[in-house]
């Protein structure tokens, strides 16, 4: 069972990231505050949840927090601040965009800067652990994966709409082909070099 609240504070927000391992399109966070009485069965991390029920997830998630809010970091930035910073960045404009400000943010993973003033907590697996830091996972993955497929049609060889952007062996191997976009993040080693190709 997943647990409502890492704090004593009653307004606690949830935050985490998507696509941080993507070699194109942007590094998505979430931000999810819940109330109290929220309950649901099925949230969990969103890498433990199938595809289907992170989209049935995502409308449930909206209707039912007391505030969430979703930002895009895209590579242009990423390139200029790396990946870690970009990250971070994408997780401090979604809590600054709640229409609620939290007293107290948990953190999926072990990295995160202080945010105004307000108190935080970076949690190893949190998003297997807390139901607000699941709940941004959802938003964050479902958002992202969204954005990917409404680009996946402007090049479709990167296959894109399957992918989401993260270094498969077909997306790597039309990289090789057909160059980069500017969806790529250029600081990315996208073709390493133990990437020997036998054509």
């Amino acid at each position: 069972m997943l647990k409502f609240n890492f704090s004593n504070f009653s307004i606690e927000c949830g935050t985490d990231e998507a696509g941080r391992g993507c070699l194109s399109g942007p590094v998505t966070a979430a931000a999810v505050i819940l109330p109290k009485d929220f309950k649901n069965s099925i949230l969990n991390d969103s890498k433990q949840v199938s595809e289907k029920k992170r989209d049935f997830l995502r409308p449930y998630i909206e209707e039912h927090a007391l505030a969430y809010s979703v930002a895009h970091v895209f590579p242009e930035t990423i390139d200029k601040i790396n990946i870690l910073n970009a990250s971070l960045l994408a997780m401090h404009k979604a809590i600054e965009t709640l229409k609620t400000k939290p007293e107290f943010i948990i953190v999926d993973g072990n990295r995160f800067k202080p945010f105004q003033d307000i108190p935080s907590k970076t949690i190893i697996k949190g998003d297997s652990k807390y139901l607000s830091i699941a709940a941004a996972s959802i938003l964050a993955k479902t958002y992202r994966d969204e954005y990917m497929k409404s680009i996946h049609d402007e090049f479709p060889m990167y296959q894109w709409n399957q992918n989401k952007g993260y270094p498969t062996k077909a997306h790597r191997l039309a990289i090789k082909e057909y160059g980069i976009t500017e969806y790529h993040r250029k600081s990315f080693r996208l073709l390493p070099e133990q990437l020997k190709l036998e054509l």
